[in-house]
């Protein structure tokens, strides 16, 4: 087969190989999203630590309005302004304007949102860092690089991995605000299927059961993770 898309295709009549899709597209826009954000969040950080201050009071207006204003109003902001700024730039230089892929735009605006949430978890992790052990790297004289991933990163992440596991999972309920500009992730997916059937009781069902699956095993993967990235270190009580 060429890709999950045929083998859902081998799914039994009816609405289930929709809802399936409409996961598959929720799985797809929350780990776009989420590494969108972390990346953002990883230098919005540093940034904040140790950047001038005209980037520092950058930084802190944008966590500020992104986490003071409501998702839902960010999402319909960003897409549609989002999508009205891209094509004005491209008019200005002489070029067509463009209808932006559902599923990048979603990337593109859950990942804004999150960035300025894992910005942060990322910076608390930072200070949680014993400013010794730093001190130590460049005692020995190691490149600020080389500090940064062989002695900041290593300690800093079990320090950030709780709250980036929260923000993981408010990615893959956020992606169900994408519905109101039309994209069919699960939400969607699940409202078209209630509203053609009358049933809707059985699919919402579904489809909390499946957010739920998505739900356990992402924590169980959080789980593992953090129990390797805390070997050696002492058990907390």
């Amino acid at each position: 087969m060429d890709s999950f898309s045929d083998l859902l295709a081998l799914s039994p009549p009816g609405w289930g190989g929709n809802l399936l899709m409409g996961l598959v597209h929720t799985v797809q826009i929350a780990a776009g999203a989420y590494g969108l954000g972390l990346l953002i969040g990883l230098f919005g950080a540093l940034g904040k630590l140790h950047g001038g201050p005209v980037l520092r009071w950058g930084l802190e207006i944008y966590t500020t309005v992104i986490r003071a204003v409501p998702e839902l109003v960010l999402i319909l902001l960003l897409y549609y302004a989002g999508t009205d700024l891209l094509n004005a730039a491209r008019e200005s230089i002489g070029l067509d304007r463009v209808d932006i892929n559902g599923l990048w735009a979603g990337i593109y605006v859950i990942g804004l949102v999150q960035g300025a949430y894992s910005t942060e978890v990322f910076r608390g992790a930072f200070l949680a860092v014993p400013h010794g052990q730093v001190e130590a790297g460049r005692a020995m004289g190691l490149r600020p690089m080389t500090v940064l991933r062989r002695i900041t990163l290593p300690i800093m992440l079990p320090y950030a991995l709780p709250g980036l596991s929260n923000l993981w999972l408010i990615t893959t309920k956020d992606t169900a605000l994408l519905a109101v500009v039309g994209f069919s992730e699960l939400a969607l997916e699940t409202k078209q299927a209630a509203g053609a059937t009358r049933e809707y009781f059985m699919f919402y069902m579904v489809a909390g059961g499946l957010y739920l699956a998505l739900t356990l095993v992402s924590t169980l993967g959080f789980s593992l993770l953090e129990r390797r990235l805390r070997r050696g270190q002492p058990t907390q009580m």
